[in-house]
């Protein structure tokens, strides 16, 4: 197995990598190991997905013997997030990652200032779906509000599409609208959006639905 180096100069580092993700994980023992279970969590993906990280050998680990469970060492997990460009920020700070989407550039202002000032999410904005894509493959989103004028009327389509790839499988979507019928928010739910929110909606209103969407996932 190759052994990935510690140097002297990154022993603090690793040491406040160990504590946050103690925090994030709301664990109150210090590890330098963890399990596919815990480095899913962390990367927001699902625990499969780390397995066949695992078994393809892109990232560095070992079974228990006598028994098919994984162990990944911290440092092998921060190799591989600096590798793939998976963002440290809300990891280091245990904070949920939200991602805005909306073509409406009052309503990504408006969201950031308040996130800023009322919320400790990390948050990062776009304007178009593309660009979305490309933010969710960087960012890695725990939560992504998701303005209904940019993805048409197959929504079913559009959330299978987002969570086609494995890395994004745990992204949890929420749709925002300012003209929903009753009827048109059950098909949301069950076209595979996490929650609905209709514009305008109060800061109480957007910080319940993205809580009880992270609840899901943790």
């Amino acid at each position: 197995m190759h052994c990935i180096r510690n140097p002297r100069g990154d022993v603090d580092l690793i040491r406040n990598f160990l504590l946050k993700v103690n925090e994030a994980m709301n664990n109150p023992f210090e590890k330098d190991v963890l399990t596919t279970g815990e480095v899913a969590k962390i990367c927001n993906v699902a625990a499969r997905t780390v397995s066949k990280w695992f078994d393809a050998g892109q990232i560095e680990g070992y079974r228990i013997p006598g028994s098919k469970d994984r162990r990944i060492p911290v440092q092998s997990l921060m190799k591989f997030m600096q590798e793939h460009g998976i963002p440290f920020d809300g990891l280091m700070s245990g904070h949920t990652r939200v991602l805005i989407v909306d073509q409406d550039k009052d309503v990504l202002d408006t969201l950031e200032r308040v996130f800023a000032e009322q919320t400790e999410y990390v948050v990062q904005s776009c304007s178009n779906p593309f660009a979305a894509g490309m933010e969710c493959e960087r960012f890695r989103p725990h939560v992504m509000l998701f303005d209904l004028s940019m993805c048409g009327e197959d929504y079913a389509s559009f959330t299978n599409n987002l969570r086609s790839g494995e890395d994004l499988q745990s992204t949890k979507i929420i749709a925002m609208s300012g003209r929903l019928t009753d009827g048109q928010v059950t098909r949301l739910t069950c076209s595979g959006f996490d929650g609905v929110l209709r514009k305008p909606f109060t800061v109480r209103q957007v910080v319940d639905a993205i809580e009880q969407a992270v609840a899901v996932i943790y």
